[in-house]
């Protein structure tokens, strides 16, 4: 099976390309042969692929920045992903595209549903809902899988951070008032795997539609951080202090959804796919990101 994977040095791609088992070939599509912010170039490079399954996984992904920058948010998110379905569906083979919780507001007092109405509080977001829309209007028979608070080995993430910054810092200040699952770009890719080889095997069995994947079990950024320290201290890593502040000591361009729990209920019940405890899967990253600088040191 090759999959053809929009980005080439993203959390998902990278991920994608270590977790694939034998027989499954990642084909990472980036600049400058595919580049979302230029449409002709996208069906081009994805044909030359030859794919099985398209995974769109690329994005505009500074939310910040995006709110004096939303016409190139929405260039990326909305219009390159909906070339990117396109171009699936004219070679007759299923995309998954990944989305994210920022299409919702944040104000629900529970883990939020497939069916729960969408509602924006910034450019990201609104970019990346109509980049759903426009998926689903070009390839109605996509998986679309909406996650959150991505970290991993690679690139730059919150997990990274917290470590670089307890090397210099006694304590940090993180924000404890926005709840939600932190999620493992490695995790994310052996779901993605799953669902790909179910829509490449069993075409007409396999559910479409949009559907929630993230880490089981829930916290604030404050309690990941203690999270990471804890593993990290017991390891002979670097460690700090954390001290809870709220999300109005710490104000960014973008507003944040306060709730960005989402429920993986649907995908468990439909593709028997459930990630694991997002305590599990930070302890595994950072177990390895320690290993990693030791080697290198």
């Amino acid at each position: 099976m090759i999959i053809a994977v929009t980005g080439k040095v993203g959390q998902v791609v990278t991920s994608l390309i270590e977790r694939a088992p034998d027989g499954v070939t990642i084909v990472p599509l980036g600049r400058p042969e595919l580049d979302l912010a230029d449409s002709a170039s996208i069906a081009p490079a994805i044909a030359a692929a030859r794919p099985d399954v398209v995974v769109s996984a690329a994005a505009y992904t500074a939310v910040d920045k995006a709110e004096s920058d939303e016409a190139a948010a929405f260039a990326v998110n909305a219009t390159g992903a909906s070339a990117v379905a396109a171009a699936a569906q004219a070679l007759g083979v299923p995309v998954i595209h990944i989305s994210t919780d920022y299409v919702f507001d944040g104000t629900k007092t529970a883990p939020y549903l497939e069916s729960d109405a969408v509602c924006p509080l910034g450019a990201y977001g609104r970019s990346k809902l109509a980049g759903e829309q426009a998926v689903l209007a070009a390839a109605p028979d996509a998986v679309i899988l909406r996650t959150a608070w991505v970290y991993s080995p690679f690139g730059a993430n919150f997990v990274k951070t917290m470590l670089r910054l307890a090397e210099t810092r006694e304590e940090l200040g993180v924000v404890g008032d926005q709840i939600g699952n932190p999620t493992s770009a490695l995790d994310i890719a052996d779901t993605v795997l799953a669902i790909a080889r179910r829509l490449h095997e069993a075409p007409g069995a396999a559910p479409r539609g949009i559907f929630h994947m993230t880490g089981s079990g829930e916290g604030s950024w404050a309690d990941l951080a203690k999270a990471v320290f804890a593993v990290s201290v017991a390891q002979g890593g670097p460690s700090a202090r954390v001290r809870a502040i709220t999300t109005a000591d710490y104000p960014t361009p973008a507003a944040r959804p306060a709730n960005s729990r989402l429920s993986g209920d649907r995908l468990a019940q439909t593709y028997g796919l459930r990630l694991p405890d997002w305590r599990l899967s930070v302890a595994d990253v950072v177990a390895r990101l320690l290993k990693d600088k030791d080697q290198n040191a």
